[in-house]
């Protein structure tokens, strides 16, 4: 759904990977665009195409600051609030860091607009809310107990969403996603995610190391499918679908063996001897949870999200950029 009207979107984390797809997005449609962004884990390459752009104002500073938060939301229609520290093992390393990101910064942002009066304060939250709840699919309305600081972090989140907008009268909605990949996800660092890692291990001809046999299985979400939720959600007229939570997937689910046959076959179209790469396989990492598969009918119904892309359309997309780019 495209948006009438000019409106100023603040992007917090704006230079990381889902934040510069979307700051890109909205430029593009015709909006202003302000990042928020301190480069922890951004980059100011994500930001090339666009810095020059006369809609787009980069305004470096932390989430942590509320000064910072207060000086981003002036003049702010919408926010779209992705900063946060990700990673599972990050956040077992490193737990107090973690809580003062992803729980003060967000808290700061949350007072920031309620007092600038914005309109809608869209948030990533995340599908590692789901914890040890066995059943599948996931459904927003029945989460376990997290298995990581990280997901005690998202779900704190949820609640002080759902405070404000009870007791301050902000419109909120929550993205819980799924496994999200594409163009400009990073590759390199401790943390990195499992598809941009791999893509460049298998076209440096190194072998990927698979946490566990390779059975556990994902809810794949290519970035465009995001971009889609993102949009839906900040327009949205139904009043019934805010102050709420929504999985932001595809809807279905592959195994990392699964991953690794279509990355190795996709990029065997470039190269061909990366068909050949073995395969190493190692232990289970902790906190990780066996299987993930998300509904998305409650994002349909009320967002009318119809996503586009599946994990195999996503992975020849996000291949091709990786190969163009960083090869």
């Amino acid at each position: 759904m495209e948006i009438s009207a000019q409106y100023t979107i603040l992007i917090t984390g704006g230079a990381g990977f889902i934040g510069s797809n979307l700051c890109e997005h909205f430029l593009k449609s015709g909006h202003k665009v302000v990042c928020l962004d301190n480069f922890a884990t951004g980059h100011r390459h994500n930001l090339k195409d666009f810095i020059e752009n006369p809609n787009f104002r980069l305004i470096e500073g932390d989430i942590r600051n509320i000064a910072d938060c207060v000086l981003a939301v002036e003049g702010v229609d919408y926010v779209l609030h992705q900063a946060a520290l990700g990673s599972v093992p990050r956040s077992i390393n490193d737990p107090i860091t973690t809580n003062d990101v992803n729980v003060s910064g967000f808290l700061n942002m949350l007072t920031a607009s309620r007092d600038a009066k914005i309109k809608r304060f869209i948030y990533a939250a995340s599908s590692s809310t789901y914890g040890d709840s066995e059943g599948l699919p996931k459904v927003e309305e029945v989460i376990g107990k997290p298995l990581s600081p990280y997901a005690i972090t998202k779900y704190v989140n949820e609640l002080y969403a759902e405070i404000f907008s009870k007791t301050y009268g902000l419109e909120t909605i929550g993205l819980r996603y799924f496994n999200v990949f594409g163009r400009k996800q990073d590759p390199s660092g401790a943390y990195a995610a499992v598809i941009p890692k791999f893509v460049m291990q298998l076209m440096n001809y190194e072998s990927p190391v698979i946490n566990g046999d390779g059975n556990y299985s994902r809810d794949f979400t290519y970035i465009d499918n995001v971009i889609q939720m993102n949009e839906l959600a900040m327009t949205s007229q139904n009043q019934d679908a805010v102050n709420t939570i929504y999985n932001t997937a595809f809807g279905d689910r592959n195994t990392l063996n699964d991953l690794v046959g279509y990355l190795k076959k996709y990029l065997a179209e470039f190269d061909a001897k990366i068909a050949d790469v073995e395969i190493i396989y190692g232990a289970n990492r902790a906190g990780d949870i066996p299987h993930s598969l998300a509904s998305i009918e409650k994002a349909k119904n009320k967002l009318g999200y119809n996503p586009k892309y599946s994990l195999q359309e996503g992975l020849k997309e996000a291949v091709s950029w990786y190969w163009n780019n960083l090869k």
